[in-house]
């Protein structure tokens, strides 16, 4: 392990953090000089991931450049359960096929941050399957019900008289008996992680173990500038979207919350964004050009450099020049005689992916059919046109007809 000043670690790693249990802890590890065992973990309940997920895996990666060991859990048997954490719903079971299924696209995501090479990769189906009805007992008697209820999600389920399944309050139990599994010296998390992460803690106290340190994050604000980062919300970035499309998103956020993603996704030094900053107040720099070289570096981190300058110079077309992409796509599609509902054209050119999206995007006047815009979720096109139609601002597709296909 490369020795790095403890208190250079300690400004790299409290960077942009909401919480930590505790920095004295922390310190402490620190002097020992030993590479600590850094765990995140994510549950694979969904196939794709978003910039708001890659905020702890970012500051994993800067643990594991500091000379750490990242862990990559993998929570595929926590993924039965659901984490209850911010619902105020049951969260739905998955079966084991679409786990397996979420949790390779999962690894191949975390490829594009972390060096998996020297990361250690694990599923925590490994040990929570073998548990036996006994052991889960023994882990239940660690804790109360009063303490379970502590929780803000719980609460406000409990007030509400929405209902609160037994095996949910599992879930953090079995996310603390995790760290006891790995050892784990550093847990990361979101904010909305709190309570799971310090039931770690408990849960290795119990066992015989030193407590790992909690590390939280904030979650990252979406792109509406409002809400959490969610697909829940519509206002999210996806790591595995074509570079155009999380240029122009990234393109898409305030001046303000611009700021924010750099703190928390760029590799940028603090000092290096405070220049930034200086540039754009004196003048030096338009907050365009700063909202650019973010868009690029994150672009450049998932695809590549050459990428990220095609994502910029198309956009530039696009919007700054009220232009075109120089290449568009054309979709053939098949008829159902002389005319054919919008909707369903939209749909069937794969430039939404489903009706009742079209539908909203349609009465919120993001729909184009040859340069002017359409707001009537009935209108219909002839068969026998060819038509460009624009959804939003970065899709287009030139469509045509086939009475056979």
């Amino acid at each position: 392990m490369k020795k790095h000043p403890i208190d250079k670690q300690l400004e790299v790693i409290k960077r942009g953090v909401v919480e930590l249990v505790s920095e004295e802890e922390l310190t402490e590890k620190l002097k020992r000089g030993k590479p600590l065992r850094v765990k995140v973990g994510f549950d694979p309940t969904s196939p794709d991931l978003h910039l708001g997920h890659t905020v702890v895996m970012q500051k994993l990666k800067q643990f594991q450049d500091l000379g750490h060991t990242a862990i990559f859990l993998i929570g595929d048997f926590t993924a039965r359960i659901g984490d209850p954490s911010g619902r105020t719903e049951l969260r739905p079971m998955l079966s084991e096929k679409e786990i397996r299924k979420n949790a390779k696209t999962y690894v191949a995501q975390a490829e594009k941050i972390l060096d998996m090479g020297r990361a250690e990769l694990r599923y925590n189906s490994e040990w929570l399957a073998k548990l036996s009805a006994e052991d889960v007992f023994r882990l239940t008697s660690h804790h109360t019900v009063a303490r379970i209820l502590e929780r803000d999600d719980f609460q406000e389920r409990y007030s509400k008289g929405i209902p609160i399944q037994v095996h949910e309050f599992l879930y953090p139990l079995l996310q603390g008996y995790d760290s006891v599994k790995l050892k784990a010296d550093v847990e990361l998390g979101g904010t909305d992680q709190i309570f799971n992460l310090l039931v770690g803690r408990q849960e290795q106290k119990m066992s015989g173990q030193e407590p790992q340190v909690v590390l939280t994050m904030p979650l990252l604000v979406g792109t509406d500038g409002i809400q959490k980062m969610s697909k829940t919300y519509d206002n999210y970035v996806g790591i595995y979207e074509q570079p155009r499309e999380i240029f122009g998103k990234l393109m898409s956020i305030s001046d303000e919350l611009m700021w924010n993603y750099y703190e928390l996704l760029s590799d940028l030094s603090l000092e290096e964004i405070e220049e930034l900053k200086e540039e754009l107040v004196v003048g030096k720099m338009h907050p365009k050009i700063a909202k650019e070289n973010l868009a690029m570096e994150i672009v450049a981190r998932f695809y590549s450099e050459d990428a990220a300058i095609k994502a910029r110079d198309e956009f530039e077309r696009i919007f700054a020049k009220k232009g075109q992409p120089d290449k568009i796509g054309e979709a053939k599609i098949p008829s159902g005689g002389a005319r054919m509902p919008l909707v369903d054209v939209i749909v069937a050119a794969k430039l939404c992916p489903s009706k009742s999206e079209a539908r909203r995007l349609i009465q919120q006047r993001a729909v184009e059919v040859d340069g002017k815009r359409v707001n009537d979720i009935n209108a219909k096109i002839k068969t026998s046109d060819n038509p460009l139609i624009k959804v939003g601002k970065r899709r287009f597709a030139r469509i045509s007809f086939a009475r056979n296909v």
